[in-house]
């Protein structure tokens, strides 16, 4: 037979064991949403690592870019200066052949900013349609590198004579004459701009745009 005190004894060890089993339940969902957390901030760690990892790519593919671009231009100088002709005669847009890109354009042309125009809509809608862009191979890192040269010219043609180019002041040289009076003032062409835009897509759909002003 139960006595009053058994029976109170044992309605204390079923609301313990109630408790504990409550408590047992919350420490599980604490640790469960704890491990949630965790799984979500060492994604989140992998994903910023990841892209920082693609952007430095893509800077290295757009150095590439840039110095095949110079290298072309430096190329150019080096030829008229052999066949005496002064260096900055860059007047005309230059084609690489028939059926090639365009390797260079003599004038600048920017994104048009009366319809909020973008560098990927210029690229797409000017410089691809135009057969403006010089793509060089895939690389190891799975990025497609495509360039583009401009002169920082209004127009086309002598910087001395349309004046319309960026660049260093026209330079002016004294030519003595024989009876030393003042002498006859030359123009001499100071260094020209020259601007390289380079695109880079990589994995993952990633674009990066990436410009270098040049003088020559």
């Amino acid at each position: 037979m139960l006595t009053p005190s058994t029976l109170q004894r044992s309605t204390m060890r079923k609301r313990q064991g109630g408790m504990v089993l409550l408590l047992s339940i919350i420490v599980l969902v604490a640790m469960s949403l704890a491990a949630i957390a965790l799984m979500r901030s060492v994604l989140t760690s992998n994903r910023v690592a990841g892209n920082l990892a693609f952007q430095q790519s893509a800077a290295a593919s757009a150095e590439i870019g840039t110095e095949t671009a110079i290298a072309w231009l430096e190329q150019q100088s080096r030829l008229w200066v052999s066949q005496n002709v002064p260096a900055n005669t860059l007047f005309t847009t230059k084609e690489i052949g028939a059926g090639q890109p365009v390797a260079y354009q003599a004038q600048r042309q920017d994104p048009d900013p009366t319809v909020q125009q973008t560098w990927e809509q210029f690229w797409q809608q000017v410089a691809v349609a135009g057969n403006w862009v010089n793509t060089l191979p895939t690389d190891a890192a799975g990025n497609t590198v495509g360039y583009i040269i401009q002169r920082l010219c209004a127009a086309e043609g002598d910087p001395l004579v349309s004046g319309n180019c960026e660049g260093q002041p026209v330079q002016s040289s004294s030519v003595e004459t024989s009876s030393k009076g003042a002498g006859v003032k030359l123009k001499l062409p100071g260094r020209i701009y020259y601007r390289i835009t380079v695109r880079v897509a990589g994995p993952r759909n990633t674009v990066a745009f990436h410009q270098s002003i040049v003088s020559l």
